[in-house]
């Protein structure tokens, strides 16, 4: 199965990509909403329109699960990275209440899809595990409690946890639960086609012309379509939204263990900074301990195989591990008030919509946006339509995250677009190793693949014009900017960018200093 990486996730292996029963575009015909991206957002809304009446399509750029639905660890939460103490201090009570009720009910609407078209997807529901390991953090874990209380989550101290680590303090909430993501889409994907929608796999948008019927011109043709929803992670093109959201990477491991008693039977959380995440995973018998963290804004670690080395450290610091089965990362973003947007796409026309900034909950949230957006595009109302509008201004909430955000984009404006080496480092490249050089006043990110040939590109980001900087775990140029992500050759792998990279010939390049 493909994904946006040289890593394959545990949800990856051995599944071959979603073969579609209808990836025909009809010519000329006008579709009521056309969902472009095929994750667990697009699937999922797609299907509760084309349910609710409507006549959809789906464009998927690659194949669908190509990106963070097939790279996720797929915990299904109600207490979300954006705890309920900063809820309530960012918004108000109320607005706490409301999130916790849409993420209960986003779950709940998992298992029932699930159950009702026999996805496979071994839905479980557990209980969570939240603990400190020092003071500060038992006293953040107090308000915790008082908050998730006011907002209506079920939660209670503990003496215990379900693995060894030392604590202070712990809490544990229930109606927590977990499953297999990619059987989970593939399911929907199939019911979605039964219903009568259409899905098309390898379907770039390159474009969008607004107006009442909405013309967008992709790598299959033109699709016509009333309504429009981006469900690509991040909105493509030059938007608002790219300066509310920051893009961040984390890290995964799935091990087997020798001692059978150390896999947990719940889902379980540090308060680190940037905090570990774990859970078990059977599946089809064989049982794996998934471990992710070592969390950072992309592109902003210089080797990222340190994130995986210090992951499997922390690992084998309190698991006895067999093997290291699989690693991977993934990519999300965060919105500067810690709710995500979901609803009208600001500065477009009124019949396009979209939804992103899911931070480290996108399973759960991207549910949630199925159930809102739906909602939008059918009624015309939903009662979490301010709440989560994507327009919505907060001078306060959220405002030194925003400047922080913006601060780093200017540094990466400002120092790395100019960074550069002599020529004479292009012959010192070692095997699997990239780096931007300077050739006659030029900027070239050049990779040596494992085989010994040359891969280079223009490294300014078509998006944003920001300097791209390598992912040597991926094997990609990301994005330090807005999180747009490229192959060694320059293949746009994730938006907000619409292009490639501009390839550049080395044959030419070396031909020309020889003579």
């Amino acid at each position: 199965m493909r994904r946006d990486g040289k890593t394959t996730s545990l949800w990856q292996d051995q599944i071959p990509d979603y073969e579609s029963d209808n990836q025909a575009l009809k010519s000329g015909k006008i579709y009521d909403v056309l969902v472009v991206g095929g994750g667990i957002t697009g699937i999922t809304t797609a299907l509760l329109l084309q349910k609710s009446g409507k006549n959809c399509i789906v464009a998927e750029a690659n194949s669908i699960g190509f990106g963070t639905t097939g790279g996720t660890t797929a915990h299904l939460n109600t207490m979300l990275d954006t705890d309920y103490h900063t809820l309530i201090s960012n918004f108000d009570e109320k607005s706490a209440q409301m999130v916790a009720g849409i993420t209960r009910e986003a779950i709940e609407m998992i298992r029932q899809l699930a159950n009702s078209y026999q996805a496979n997807c071994e839905f479980k529901e557990l209980p969570g595990y939240l603990f400190a390991q020092d003071e500060e953090q038992a006293k953040y874990i107090d308000k915790i409690v008082e908050a998730s209380r006011k907002a209506g989550i079920s939660i209670e101290y503990t003496n215990q946890i379900p693995i060894n680590v030392s604590f202070q303090k712990a809490l544990v909430f229930d109606k927590q639960a977990q499953f297999h993501p990619t059987r989970y889409l593939y399911a929907l994907a199939n019911a979605f086609e039964k219903a009568g929608g259409t899905l098309l796999q390898d379907c770039k948008v390159t474009n969008i012309e607004e107006g009442d019927i909405i013309q967008v011109p992709t790598s299959q043709g033109t699709i016509q379509a009333r309504q429009v929803v981006y469900a690509t992670h991040i909105p493509p093109g030059v938007n608002l939204l790219h300066f509310r959201c920051a893009p961040y990477r984390s890290y995964v491991l799935a091990v087997t263990l020798n001692n059978e008693a150390q896999y947990p039977d719940a889902l379980v959380y540090d308060m680190q900074d940037p905090y570990h995440y774990y859970r078990t995973q059977d599946i089809d018998g064989k049982r794996y301990l998934i471990v992710g963290g070592e969390d950072h804004k992309t592109a902003h670690m210089e080797n990222t195989e340190t994130c995986f080395r210090n992951l499997e450290s922390h690992v084998r610091q309190y698991f006895d591990v067999d093997q290291i089965a699989f690693r991977w990362s993934s990519q999300y973003f965060e919105t500067t008030d810690g709710l995500p947007y979901i609803g009208h796409l600001p500065g477009a026309s009124d019949n396009i919509y979209v939804a992103t900034g899911f931070s480290g909950n996108g399973m759960t949230l991207g549910t949630v946006a199925a159930i809102v957006l739906n909602e939008l595009l059918t009624t015309g109302q939903s009662p979490y339509k301010d709440l989560f509008a994507p327009g919505r201004v907060k001078p306060v909430a959220g405002f030194t995250s925003f400047v922080k955000e913006q601060a780093d984009v200017i540094k990466e404006f400002a120092s790395k677009w100019f960074s550069q080496s002599d020529l004479g480092e292009l012959a010192d490249l070692a095997h699997d190793e990239a780096r931007v050089v300077e050739y006659e006043g030029t900027s070239i990110a050049m990779y040596k693949d494992e085989y010994g040939r040359i891969h280079a590109v223009n490294p300014t980001c078509p998006h944003a014009k920001c300097a791209v900087a390598w992912n040597s775990t991926e094997k990609s140029w990301d994005c330090p900017c807005h999180g747009s992500r490229f192959s060694c050759d320059g293949e746009l792998l994730t938006g907000p960018a619409r292009s490639n990279l501009e390839k550049i010939n080395i044959d030419e390049l070396e031909e020309a200093d020889g003579e």
